[in-house]
């Protein structure tokens, strides 16, 4: 670990209490530059670092994969959101996911997976996992019992996402993470689609969080990034040293372009769930939907679990359309304020056919997902704009 800049997670305000969520995204591990004042949190771009004699190290730096400034104030800052004792940055959400399992795991092993996982991280589980001997069983998430019964003298690991991808499923944490570590099992949540805006996984049990940054965290469309924040030091020690020897780091302008994004993680989030509310009351209503997946919706099979472990119900909408599965790719097609496009979280709003996009890779399997879904990410783009997009399009 490297020298803090002085914002712990924990620091309070003047009057005893702890800092608010935004406070702590705009200033933890980002105090300004003690040399220039810089309120911001310079690019490093730097591959090594001057030593004061062998051995003597200035804050801990010795070489970029192993530490960097820029990616320091993020891991700090990532840590603080969650509530966590260390953050680690990383090249992608994938490679976050590939370390987790490498460095808590061994061959022989096995993880329980949502029967609606995100398709890059069953192709993860399914064809690189598998191969380094680790094994796993598709669950329904939302059901304890079904979990449970998935769990093997040798389950090692639950893994959950919550909001699913894309059924938008909600798995109740603290019941999992009870269940879980009753069987010796740690617990890992994806929290993508929540942000920590919205949800604290590591609050209600969890002992790591990982998070595609390129998503809400970043929030602009403009870098790719994963991150990792664990509950326990051991665990941290464990991830740390996977981070450093498989090297799948974040650099510096990609870990800066992300601090920039979680400044105003908040406020989108907020924006993001205002529109995403009237986006599904609108698809709700429309004689053209068969079903609306949205967990702000009371008809949403997990909106109460979701009502008790979110801040509010995030950005994301799926829903079926009437007409199956051509239907629905048309409607992919037509929208002009929605872009049809992979990924999500970005301030833009984006719109995609699950089945043949983002979870081709699960096609024909168990998780398959139906081919008559249409996955929203809704953005900060005026409401009335975005309704009025999804009404033509669908005719």
């Amino acid at each position: 670990m490297h020298e803090g800049t002085g914002f712990t997670p924990v620091q309070a305000a003047g009057d005893g209490r702890a800092h608010g969520f935004s406070t702590r995204a705009i200033h933890a591990g980002q105090e300004p530059d003690p040399l220039t004042g810089a309120v911001v949190p310079p690019i490093y771009a730097t591959s090594t670092y001057k030593q004061d004699g062998v051995g003597g190290l200035r804050g801990g730096y010795e070489y970029s994969r192993s530490g960097n400034p820029t990616r320091t104030a993020l891991e700090e800052c990532l840590a603080s959101l969650e509530g966590g004792v260390q953050g680690f940055a990383f090249a992608s959400g994938l490679a976050a996911e590939d370390a987790i399992l490498r460095a808590l795991l061994e061959p022989g092993g096995h993880v329980v997976i949502p029967d609606d996982a995100y398709g890059g991280t069953f192709r993860l589980f399914d064809k690189v996992a598998t191969r380094w001997g680790l094994g796993y069983s598709a669950a329904p998430i939302t059901d304890l019992a079904a979990v449970e019964a998935a769990m093997r003298e040798d389950t090692r690991m639950v893994w959950i996402e919550t909001p699913t991808n894309p059924l938008l499923n909600i798995a109740d944490i603290e019941q999992l993470a009870d269940l879980a570590h009753r069987r010796g099992a740690l617990v890992v949540v994806d929290n993508t689609f929540a942000s920590p805006y919205l949800q604290q996984p590591l609050a209600l049990g969890a002992d790591v969080v990982v998070h595609s940054t390129t998503k809400y965290v970043g929030g602009h469309s403009d870098v790719v990034g994963g991150a990792v924040v664990v509950r326990d030091k051991e665990i941290a020690e464990k991830i740390a040293f996977h981070h450093n020897a498989m090297g799948a780091v974040a650099g510096p302008f990609d870990a800066f372009l992300t601090l920039r994004g979680i400044k105003t993680l908040g406020v989108r989030m907020d924006r993001h769930c205002d529109n995403a509310e009237a986006v599904a009351e609108f698809l709700a209503a429309h004689g053209k939907v068969a079903e609306v997946r949205y967990p702000g919706l009371s008809t949403h099979p997990g909106h109460d679990v979701a009502g008790k472990q979110m801040k509010r119900y995030g950005g994301m909408v799926a829903f079926r359309h009437k007409d199956g599965e051509q239907a629905a790719v048309d409607v992919c097609a037509r929208t002009e304020v929605f872009t049809l496009g992979e990924s999500l979280g970005g301030v833009e709003s984006l719109i995609e056919h699950p089945g043949r996009m983002t979870h081709a890779s699960a096609a024909g399997s168990a998780l398959e997902v139906p081919g008559d879904l249409v996955r929203l990410s809704v953005g900060i783009e005026d409401v009335d704009d975005l309704l009025a997009d999804l009404r033509r399009a669908l005719g």
